[in-house]
């Protein structure tokens, strides 16, 4: 049998490698997933495709006006930012609709494989149109580790009593953490199990605001509460955006009242438990707390390691143990960061047809993990230690020898050193006016812990991560 496989006709330049334009695209949006929020990438993202590059520069096409209006307003800087990463001669980046002269073709594989692999070139996007589930996330594909083995459990009894024994249920964590796929991965596997007899629906906080407002302008409100309220199982991501916006959380909670009364499952994810939620209001804060409220921690080592491996074998591809296991150390804070480094490494070995080494791969981390610099006020590293370890910036510089208040003092003298670069005797004089000397022993102390001790090791980064929003 004659396999097939996609290459893209440009009215410009005429046949494309279409392979080459796939594998550089993904590796892409694997950089431009780190600097976006999950649901804003899979919005403005979706059905996106890189169609033509030249030495003038790269034209990416999008489903409709109103993503390529969007995208250029909003995000054109960082999309031509992840592809002058990976392609240095690309100066700038054009977006065009998707219409009738963009001709998709078909034309014979070289091998089979590599008709499948253009079929799963972008498996974040086949997405359920009746639910909204990505069929990617599953409990198979789920890798489980110590940090999330709990919200694991608990996500797997749900399915086994729909509504009755985690109802609901409140998974919070940071940013790339799994939420996500945890919460997809029960609707899809409610939906496999049960087939038609229960009715599955996943939205994120942003799709249910514009519902909202949609239906309110529309004067079509009835319609919003029956796409909403006659589901059995209703999952909704990044519940913080929702906070705050009145007629939204309105109707989000007679929505909840609504499910809940009948026994319908609720599956909720956001970046904190409902009790760090100042504008959240007390009627919701209670029906949050009372079902199951569980926690996403920051991955360690050997879960880091595992998802590379398991990224790995999706992908069929094959690097070093020792190369996994650098990328592992150094990328500490959550997945999607792991998995755009995994891809552009792919990117190389693929493209370039280069051995990736120890030394390549540190060559190619060592570019994507520049920060760009930015102006922190030391204050703010204070403020931040200070906020996280529950005590005033005050006690923080103080001179009290409580444990309490040492730890944390240590930390901030470490972070004042690695992020800011500030000399020695400025920390300690900064930290209270203590001798400089004091202020090196802090830093080497924490910078050897830090390897160390996973507990650590996330709260600087929960503390990096305040930091940086301010």
């Amino acid at each position: 049998m004659e396999h097939k496989e996609e290459a893209v006709i440009s009215p410009k330049t005429g046949v494309v490698d279409g392979n080459d334009l796939l594998g550089l695209w993904q590796a892409a949006l694997g950089e431009i997933e780190i600097q976006v929020s999950h649901p804003n990438f899979v919005t403005w993202f979706k059905n996106s495709a890189l169609i033509e590059k030249n030495e003038n520069g790269a034209i990416v096409a999008l489903p409709n006006a109103f993503a390529k209006e969007w995208i250029e307003n909003k995000y054109s800087k960082i999309v031509l930012g992840a592809l002058r990463a990976l392609e240095e001669n690309i100066k700038k980046v054009e977006f065009t609709v998707h219409s009738s002269k963009t001709i998709v073709v078909t034309r014979a594989a070289a091998h089979p494989s590599q008709a499948r692999e253009t079929q799963q070139s972008f498996p974040e996007f086949r997405v359920d149109t009746e639910t909204n589930l990505n069929p990617r996330y599953t409990f198979g594909s789920f890798v489980v580790g110590k940090s999330n083995e709990l919200a694991y459990a608990a996500a797997s009894a749900v399915v086994e009593d729909i509504g009755k024994r985690y109802n609901p249920l409140f998974i919070y964590g940071g940013v790339g953490l799994g939420k996500t796929h945890l919460m997809q991965s029960v609707g899809n596997e409610i939906r496999n199990r049960y087939q038609n007899r229960v009715r599955v629906k996943y939205v994120s906080s942003e799709k249910f605001t514009n519902d909202v407002i949609s239906a309110i302008r529309n004067k079509n409100t009835e319609s919003m509460k029956e796409k909403y309220r006659l589901v059995d199982v209703l999952i909704i991501d990044d519940i913080q955006f929702v906070i705050g916006k009145a007629a939204t959380e309105e109707e989000f909670f007679h929505t909840f009242n609504a499910l809940y009364e009948h026994d319908k499952q609720i599956i909720i994810s956001s970046d904190k438990p409902p009790k760090f939620m100042p504008n959240l209001e007390e009627r919701l804060r209670s029906r949050f707390e009372g079902g199951m409220i569980i926690d996403i921690g920051y991955p360690d080592y050997e879960l880091r390691f595992a998802i590379l491996k398991a990224k790995m074998q999706e992908r069929a591809v094959a690097l070093a143990d020792e190369v996994i296991g650098h990328i592992a150390t150094k990328i500490q804070r959550n997945f999607r960061e792991l998995e755009g480094v995994l891809n552009r490494i792919i990117f190389f070995q693929k493209t370039r047809g280069m051995e990736i080494t120890l030394r390549v791969a540190e060559e190619i981390m060592s570019e994507i993990m520049q920060e760009p610099v930015k102006d922190i006020n030391p204050n703010v590293v204070i403020k931040a230690v200070a906020e996280v370890f529950g005590i005033s910036p005050a006690e923080l510089i103080s001179h009290s020898r409580k444990k309490e208040v040492v730890e944390p003092r240590q930390i901030a003298m470490y972070l004042l050193r690695e992020m800011l670069h500030l000399s020695y005797p400025n920390i300690g004089d900064r930290m209270g006016k203590r001798d400089h000397t004091t202020a090196i022993y802090a830093y080497e102390k924490v910078l050897l812990e830090v390897s160390k001790n996973q507990q650590l090791n996330q709260r600087i980064i929960t503390i990096k991560e305040l930091i940086n929003k301010e």
